[in-house]
């Protein structure tokens, strides 16, 4: 049983990495290659609230899915 803390803590960090442990292998994968590729064009105006919206569900996601475990 997946703790919903510390998958939304894991998230916080690394987003993709709660999903990872809450077992969304494919979610976890997505996740992490859109924060990376907003990231590497973080200097673009769009890419700011776009990374912010992929972090925040990240985070939203992997604290909900290891809730209802």
């Amino acid at each position: 049983m997946a703790s919903p803390l510390l998958a939304l803590i894991l998230s916080f960090f690394i987003p993709g990495l709660g999903q990872f442990y809450t077992g969304q292998f494919l979610k976890a994968v997505l996740l992490f290659v859109a924060a990376g590729v907003l990231a590497f064009f973080w200097f673009t105006l769009i890419a700011i609230p776009l990374y912010l919206v992929v972090w925040i569900y990240s985070m939203y996601d992997a604290y909900t899915q290891a809730a209802n475990e």
